[in-house]
Protein backbone atom coordinates (compact mmCIF):
# COMPACT_ATOMS: atom_id res chain seq x y z
CA UNK A 1 0.00 0.00 0.00
CA UNK A 2 1.44 3.35 -0.90
CA UNK A 3 -1.46 5.80 -0.97
CA UNK A 4 -1.67 9.03 0.97
CA UNK A 5 -4.50 7.95 3.29
CA UNK A 6 -3.35 6.70 6.70
CA UNK A 7 -5.49 4.64 9.05
CA UNK A 8 -5.54 4.02 12.78
CA UNK A 9 -7.51 0.87 13.58
CA UNK A 10 -8.77 1.18 17.16
CA UNK A 11 -9.67 -1.95 19.15
CA UNK A 12 -11.44 -1.09 22.38
CA UNK A 13 -13.83 -2.55 24.92
CA UNK A 14 -13.94 -3.86 28.49
CA UNK A 15 -11.16 -5.75 30.19
CA UNK A 16 -10.76 -9.50 29.47
CA UNK A 17 -12.94 -9.38 26.34
CA UNK A 18 -10.17 -10.43 23.93
CA UNK A 19 -8.77 -7.14 22.60
CA UNK A 20 -5.12 -8.25 22.66
CA UNK A 21 -5.51 -11.38 20.53
CA UNK A 22 -7.72 -9.54 18.01
CA UNK A 23 -5.28 -6.64 17.72
CA UNK A 24 -2.41 -9.05 17.04
CA UNK A 25 -4.41 -10.74 14.26
CA UNK A 26 -5.36 -7.40 12.70
CA UNK A 27 -1.77 -6.12 12.88
CA UNK A 28 -0.36 -9.29 11.30
CA UNK A 29 -3.00 -9.22 8.55
CA UNK A 30 -2.24 -5.61 7.56
CA UNK A 31 1.49 -5.57 8.32
CA UNK A 32 0.88 -3.01 11.05
CA UNK A 33 2.36 -2.32 14.49
CA UNK A 34 0.47 -2.00 17.76
CA UNK A 35 0.22 0.96 20.13
CA UNK A 36 -1.09 0.22 23.62
CA UNK A 37 -3.82 2.46 25.03
CA UNK A 38 -3.98 0.64 28.34
CA UNK A 39 -2.79 3.16 30.91
CA UNK A 40 -1.63 0.45 33.33
CA UNK A 41 0.49 -1.39 30.78
CA UNK A 42 2.76 1.65 30.43
CA UNK A 43 4.41 0.78 33.76
CA UNK A 44 7.30 -1.66 33.49
CA UNK A 45 7.07 -2.83 37.12
CA UNK A 46 3.42 -3.92 36.77
CA UNK A 47 3.16 -7.03 34.64
CA UNK A 48 0.87 -9.84 35.76
CA UNK A 49 -1.81 -7.59 37.25
CA UNK A 50 -2.08 -5.47 34.12
CA UNK A 51 -2.60 -8.40 31.71
CA UNK A 52 0.15 -7.33 29.33
CA UNK A 53 0.45 -9.23 26.06
CA UNK A 54 2.31 -12.52 26.40
CA UNK A 55 5.97 -12.79 25.30
CA UNK A 56 4.73 -14.68 22.20
CA UNK A 57 2.27 -11.90 21.30
CA UNK A 58 4.94 -9.26 21.85
CA UNK A 59 7.28 -11.20 19.58
CA UNK A 60 4.69 -11.67 16.81
CA UNK A 61 4.07 -7.96 16.28
CA UNK A 62 6.04 -4.85 17.34
CA UNK A 63 4.28 -3.19 20.31
CA UNK A 64 4.73 0.38 21.51
CA UNK A 65 3.83 2.18 24.75
CA UNK A 66 4.18 -0.95 26.86
CA UNK A 67 6.83 -0.81 29.62
CA UNK A 68 7.68 2.70 28.47
CA UNK A 69 7.67 4.37 31.90
CA UNK A 70 8.23 3.54 35.57
CA UNK A 71 5.74 3.63 38.45
CA UNK A 72 7.98 6.40 39.80
CA UNK A 73 7.36 8.60 36.74
CA UNK A 74 5.46 11.68 37.83
CA UNK A 75 2.65 13.45 36.00
CA UNK A 76 2.31 11.10 33.02
CA UNK A 77 -1.06 12.31 31.78
CA UNK A 78 -3.39 11.63 28.85
CA UNK A 79 -2.13 14.91 27.40
CA UNK A 80 1.48 13.74 27.57
CA UNK A 81 0.49 10.38 26.09
CA UNK A 82 -1.34 12.13 23.24
CA UNK A 83 1.73 14.20 22.43
CA UNK A 84 4.06 11.19 22.42
CA UNK A 85 1.76 8.96 20.35
CA UNK A 86 1.08 11.66 17.75
CA UNK A 87 4.84 12.28 17.44
CA UNK A 88 5.36 8.52 17.04
CA UNK A 89 2.62 8.25 14.39
CA UNK A 90 4.00 11.20 12.42
CA UNK A 91 7.20 9.20 11.90
CA UNK A 92 5.48 5.82 11.60
CA UNK A 93 3.14 6.92 8.81
CA UNK A 94 6.10 7.97 6.67
CA UNK A 95 6.67 4.28 5.90
CA UNK A 96 3.42 2.53 6.81
CA UNK A 97 -0.26 3.15 6.08
CA UNK A 98 -1.96 1.34 8.98
CA UNK A 99 -1.39 1.31 12.74
CA UNK A 100 -3.41 -0.46 15.45
CA UNK A 101 -4.33 1.24 18.73
CA UNK A 102 -5.63 -1.16 21.38
CA UNK A 103 -6.77 -0.79 24.96
CA UNK A 104 -9.48 -0.16 27.47
CA UNK A 105 -8.51 3.33 28.64
CA UNK A 106 -11.12 5.45 26.91
CA UNK A 107 -9.55 8.75 27.92
CA UNK A 108 -6.24 7.81 26.28
CA UNK A 109 -7.91 6.49 23.12
CA UNK A 110 -9.92 9.68 22.83
CA UNK A 111 -6.77 11.75 23.33
CA UNK A 112 -5.12 10.11 20.30
CA UNK A 113 -8.17 10.08 18.03
CA UNK A 114 -9.73 13.43 18.88
CA UNK A 115 -7.26 15.41 20.94
CA UNK A 116 -7.15 16.01 24.65
CA UNK A 117 -9.11 18.84 26.16
CA UNK A 118 -7.06 21.95 26.77
CA UNK A 119 -7.89 23.98 29.85
CA UNK A 120 -7.40 27.60 30.77
CA UNK A 121 -3.97 28.07 32.29
CA UNK A 122 -3.66 30.24 35.30
CA UNK A 123 -0.83 30.86 37.70
CA UNK A 124 1.50 27.83 37.51
CA UNK A 125 2.50 28.37 41.14
CA UNK A 126 -1.16 28.00 42.07
CA UNK A 127 -1.36 24.86 39.94
CA UNK A 128 1.65 23.35 41.72
CA UNK A 129 0.20 24.23 45.13
CA UNK A 130 -3.07 22.51 44.21
CA UNK A 131 -1.23 19.42 42.99
CA UNK A 132 0.85 19.11 46.17
CA UNK A 133 -2.30 19.54 48.28
CA UNK A 134 -4.23 16.91 46.32
CA UNK A 135 -1.35 14.42 46.27
CA UNK A 136 -1.60 14.34 50.06
CA UNK A 137 -5.23 13.22 50.03
CA UNK A 138 -6.48 9.63 50.01
CA UNK A 139 -8.82 8.12 47.42
CA UNK A 140 -11.95 8.46 49.54
CA UNK A 141 -11.36 12.18 50.09
CA UNK A 142 -10.72 12.77 46.38
CA UNK A 143 -13.93 10.95 45.46
CA UNK A 144 -16.05 12.93 47.92
CA UNK A 145 -14.53 16.26 46.91
CA UNK A 146 -15.07 15.69 43.18
CA UNK A 147 -18.64 14.49 43.76
CA UNK A 148 -19.28 17.66 45.77
CA UNK A 149 -17.97 20.20 43.27
CA UNK A 150 -18.48 18.47 39.92
CA UNK A 151 -21.13 15.72 40.18
CA UNK A 152 -21.47 15.57 36.38
CA UNK A 153 -17.86 14.50 35.81
CA UNK A 154 -17.91 12.34 38.95
CA UNK A 155 -20.75 10.31 37.42
CA UNK A 156 -18.56 9.16 34.51
CA UNK A 157 -14.98 9.18 35.81
CA UNK A 158 -13.15 6.02 36.87
CA UNK A 159 -13.64 6.58 40.61
CA UNK A 160 -10.86 4.15 41.51
CA UNK A 161 -8.28 6.12 39.51
CA UNK A 162 -6.73 8.81 41.73
CA UNK A 163 -4.72 10.27 38.84
CA UNK A 164 -7.91 11.25 37.00
CA UNK A 165 -9.59 12.51 40.18
CA UNK A 166 -6.57 14.68 40.99
CA UNK A 167 -6.37 15.97 37.41
CA UNK A 168 -10.01 17.06 37.48
CA UNK A 169 -9.77 18.69 40.90
CA UNK A 170 -6.55 20.48 39.96
CA UNK A 171 -8.25 21.98 36.91
CA UNK A 172 -11.28 23.02 38.97
CA UNK A 173 -9.17 24.59 41.71
CA UNK A 174 -6.97 26.55 39.30
CA UNK A 175 -9.64 27.71 36.84
CA UNK A 176 -12.65 28.13 39.10
CA UNK A 177 -14.80 26.19 36.62
CA UNK A 178 -16.16 22.66 36.62
CA UNK A 179 -14.02 20.11 34.80
CA UNK A 180 -17.11 18.79 33.00
CA UNK A 181 -17.89 22.24 31.60
CA UNK A 182 -14.40 22.67 30.15
CA UNK A 183 -14.12 19.31 28.40
CA UNK A 184 -16.25 20.22 25.42
CA UNK A 185 -13.92 21.40 22.69
CA UNK A 186 -13.10 21.05 19.03
CA UNK A 187 -11.61 17.80 17.81
CA UNK A 188 -7.96 18.11 16.96
CA UNK A 189 -7.03 17.73 13.32
CA UNK A 190 -5.38 14.40 12.59
CA UNK A 191 -3.48 13.21 9.52
CA UNK A 192 -5.10 9.78 9.79
CA UNK A 193 -8.58 8.26 9.74
CA UNK A 194 -9.72 6.26 12.76
CA UNK A 195 -11.60 2.98 12.29
CA UNK A 196 -13.05 1.99 15.66
CA UNK A 197 -13.87 -1.60 16.59
CA UNK A 198 -15.53 -2.33 19.93
CA UNK A 199 -15.53 -5.83 21.44
CA UNK A 200 -18.22 -6.93 23.86
CA UNK A 201 -19.82 -10.08 25.25
CA UNK A 202 -22.98 -10.98 27.10
CA UNK A 203 -22.53 -9.81 30.67
CA UNK A 204 -22.40 -13.30 32.21
CA UNK A 205 -19.80 -14.51 29.70
CA UNK A 206 -17.68 -11.40 30.24
CA UNK A 207 -17.85 -11.80 34.01
CA UNK A 208 -16.87 -15.45 33.64
CA UNK A 209 -13.82 -14.40 31.60
CA UNK A 210 -12.89 -11.78 34.19
CA UNK A 211 -13.11 -14.30 37.05
CA UNK A 212 -11.06 -16.82 35.09
CA UNK A 213 -8.41 -14.23 34.25
CA UNK A 214 -8.02 -13.25 37.91
CA UNK A 215 -7.55 -16.93 38.85
CA UNK A 216 -4.93 -17.25 36.10
CA UNK A 217 -3.13 -14.12 37.35
CA UNK A 218 -2.95 -15.57 40.85
CA UNK A 219 -1.51 -18.83 39.48
CA UNK A 220 1.01 -16.82 37.44
CA UNK A 221 2.36 -15.13 40.59
CA UNK A 222 0.36 -11.93 41.06
CA UNK A 223 0.73 -12.10 44.84
CA UNK A 224 4.52 -12.32 44.53
CA UNK A 225 4.52 -9.34 42.15
CA UNK A 226 2.44 -7.31 44.60
CA UNK A 227 4.74 -8.24 47.50
CA UNK A 228 7.72 -6.91 45.54
CA UNK A 229 5.87 -3.60 45.03
CA UNK A 230 4.56 -3.32 48.60
CA UNK A 231 7.22 -0.78 49.61
CA UNK A 232 5.75 1.61 47.02
CA UNK A 233 2.09 0.98 47.84
CA UNK A 234 1.39 4.66 48.51
CA UNK A 235 2.19 5.60 44.91
CA UNK A 236 -1.00 6.62 43.10
CA UNK A 237 -0.01 4.35 40.23
CA UNK A 238 -0.42 1.31 42.47
CA UNK A 239 -3.79 2.40 43.83
CA UNK A 240 -5.48 0.17 41.28
CA UNK A 241 -7.46 -3.04 41.00
CA UNK A 242 -5.45 -6.19 41.59
CA UNK A 243 -2.80 -4.46 43.64
CA UNK A 244 -4.74 -2.56 46.31
CA UNK A 245 -6.72 -5.63 47.37
CA UNK A 246 -3.57 -7.72 47.80
CA UNK A 247 -1.89 -4.92 49.74
CA UNK A 248 -4.83 -5.24 52.15
CA UNK A 249 -4.21 -8.98 52.35
CA UNK A 250 -0.53 -8.39 53.13
CA UNK A 251 -1.62 -6.04 55.94
CA UNK A 252 -4.03 -8.69 57.32
CA UNK A 253 -7.09 -6.59 56.48
CA UNK A 254 -8.46 -9.37 54.26
CA UNK A 255 -7.98 -13.09 53.86
CA UNK A 256 -6.43 -14.16 50.56
CA UNK A 257 -9.78 -15.59 49.45
CA UNK A 258 -11.53 -12.30 50.26
CA UNK A 259 -8.87 -10.31 48.40
CA UNK A 260 -9.20 -12.46 45.27
CA UNK A 261 -13.00 -12.20 45.32
CA UNK A 262 -12.70 -8.43 45.73
CA UNK A 263 -10.33 -8.22 42.75
CA UNK A 264 -12.94 -10.04 40.66
CA UNK A 265 -15.74 -7.79 41.87
CA UNK A 266 -13.78 -4.57 41.36
CA UNK A 267 -12.67 -5.72 37.90
CA UNK A 268 -16.27 -6.43 36.94
CA UNK A 269 -17.23 -2.95 38.13
CA UNK A 270 -14.37 -1.49 36.11
CA UNK A 271 -15.59 -3.33 33.00
CA UNK A 272 -19.03 -1.75 33.46
CA UNK A 273 -17.48 1.72 33.65
CA UNK A 274 -15.42 1.02 30.52
CA UNK A 275 -18.55 0.04 28.59
CA UNK A 276 -20.40 3.13 29.80
CA UNK A 277 -17.56 5.29 28.45
CA UNK A 278 -17.24 3.55 25.09
CA UNK A 279 -20.99 3.33 24.44
CA UNK A 280 -21.07 7.13 24.27
CA UNK A 281 -18.90 7.02 21.13
CA UNK A 282 -21.26 6.50 18.20
CA UNK A 283 -18.29 5.96 15.88
CA UNK A 284 -17.50 2.56 17.40
CA UNK A 285 -18.77 -0.54 15.56
CA UNK A 286 -19.44 -3.37 17.99
CA UNK A 287 -18.73 -7.07 17.55
CA UNK A 288 -18.29 -10.20 19.61
CA UNK A 289 -14.70 -11.45 19.94
CA UNK A 290 -15.60 -14.54 17.89
CA UNK A 291 -16.72 -12.44 14.89
CA UNK A 292 -13.21 -11.99 13.51
CA UNK A 293 -14.08 -12.56 9.86
CA UNK A 294 -16.88 -9.97 10.06
CA UNK A 295 -14.51 -7.53 11.71
CA UNK A 296 -11.94 -7.96 8.94
CA UNK A 297 -14.63 -7.45 6.29
CA UNK A 298 -15.73 -4.24 7.98
CA UNK A 299 -12.17 -2.93 8.18
CA UNK A 300 -11.56 -3.81 4.52
CA UNK A 301 -14.69 -1.88 3.56
CA UNK A 302 -13.35 1.25 5.26
CA UNK A 303 -9.87 1.20 3.72
CA UNK A 304 -9.45 3.38 0.63
CA UNK A 305 -5.99 3.70 -0.89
Amino acid sequence: MSGNTKYLIVVCGPTAVGKTSLSVEIAKHYGAEIISADSRQFYREMNIGTAKPSPLELAEVPHHFINNISIHTKNYSAGKYEQEVIEFLDEYFKTKDIAVLVGGSGLFINAVCSGFDSFETTDFKQQLTARIFLNGKDLSWLQQELERIDPEYYAEVDKKNPVRLIRALEVIYTTGKKYSEQRIGKKAERNFTSIKIGLNLEREKLYERINQRVDEMMKAGLLEEVKELYTFKKLHTLNTVGYQELFDYIEDKLTLEQAVELIKQNTRNYAKRQLTWFKKDKGIYWYGPEEKSEIMKYIDSQLIF
